[in-house]
């Protein structure tokens, strides 16, 4: 049996572990390591009993750090772990750093990548996420799409052999665990009502780290008559006392601040939220698989279906009015089927079944 290291390390990671990993282990000998990068246990460590996740063979704990010690830090762990455990092959997710060093260990020593989540772009070579997508893309021997435009994407970057358009393990994961996430938690138990509040998060340095950016975010979000329910990602609670913000949301008396709420917690009050104002990649499709209008505090997104249908926005808090969007916001009717059926896991498993047997 072929053994397969999966390399993880944040919030999302895991969730789409969750989904992939109680299909791969009927085929595959599968070695967890956790990078450590999400270090809080609300961030990442509960995600392991809410969705039963196989716990982690290893536990890197590198935690938060720049880009460049992070990176590093997760460059020798990981090889340290591939030299000991000799996998026929190296699995990652998505784009963030531990992508990058599981991706960078692998190519190095000549073992073939899978990357789930292949092909997304933004465009935008400022945030670190675009170049760590770039760079595993083109070291990858199998590369898993979630959209037809994935597949453009890569095409124009002239990688073609091993390209599969498998549609978004996220999806998968949404279905599985919604109603998990309402059978767990009750919507009186966040003290919130059915469609009366905006659910926020805030985390990319685009905003926490530009002061002007996320001071108007603050701002817009005390503006609003809706009800706002905020889980403070720690970057971003960090950023807001270093700017002397605290005061901004004490007098506010519409924005509720909690600290990183689970999973299935979040899964929760995304499908009752009125709408959803988020930084987050991930957030903007779980709004659209929620059937949940959604505004994106960015200037670009890899996930453009989300825009083209009309379901997403993309908003810069410090030229638009967020109060005046969120209050012209209708519900609509998603397109059906942008991030296939549902049986991504399924289908990713079997390709990778025929090729390396």
């Amino acid at each position: 049996m072929k053994k397969i290291l999966t390399i993880a390390g944040t919030r999302p990671q895991l969730v789409k572990i969750a989904a992939v990993s109680r299909v791969l282990r009927q085929s595959f000998e599968e070695v967890l390591v956790n990078t450590g990068q999400h270090y809080d246990y609300n961030m990442a460590g509960v995600f392991f009993d809410e969705l039963n996740i196989p716990k982690p063979d290893y536990d890197l704990g590198i935690g938060s750090d720049s880009h460049g010690r992070q990176t590093g830090k997760m460059l020798i762990a990981v090889e340290e772990v591939v030299e000991k455990e000799q996998p026929d092959v190296i699995l990652v997710y998505g784009d963030t750093n531990s992508t990058l060093a599981g991706a960078t260990v692998a190519s190095k020593l000549h073992i073939p990548i899978v990357h789930i989540e292949a092909g997304l772009r933004s465009y935008n070579k400022k945030m670190p996420e675009e170049i760590n997508r770039i760079l595993t893309d083109h070291v990858s021997t199998l590369l898993f799409a979630p959209t037809d435009v994935a597949v453009s994407n890569l095409e124009n970057e002239g990688i073609n052999n091993g390209v599969y358009q498998v549609g978004d393990v996220m999806y998968d994961a949404v279905q599985f665990n919604m109603e998990l996430a309402e059978q767990k938690y009750k919507l009186s138990y966040f003290g919130l009502e059915h469609k009366s509040f905006v659910l926020g998060t805030i985390h990319r340095a685009d905003n926490t780290d530009n002061k002007d950016r996320l001071e108007a975010i603050l701002r817009a979000f005390a503006s609003i008559e809706e009800e706002v329910y905020l889980p403070l990602h720690p970057r971003t609670k960090s950023k807001i006392e270093q700017y002397g913000f605290e005061p901004i949301l004490e007098q506010a008396r519409n924005i509720t601040v909690v600290a990183p709420i689970s999973y299935l917690e979040m899964l929760l009050l995304e499908k009752h939220a009125k709408a959803i104002v988020t930084d987050s990649g991930g957030v903007q499709k779980e709004a659209y698989f929620a059937k949940v209008p959604c505004v994106t505090l960015r200037d670009q997104t890899e996930w453009v279906e989300t825009i083209d249908s009309g379901w997403n926005q993309l908003v810069n808090p410090l030229k638009v009015d967020l109060g005046t969007i969120l209050s012209n916001l209708t519900d609509g009717k998603p397109i059906e089927g942008l991030y296939g059926d549902g049986k991504s896991a399924r289908e990713i498993v079997s390709i990778m079944h025929d090729y390396f047997k």
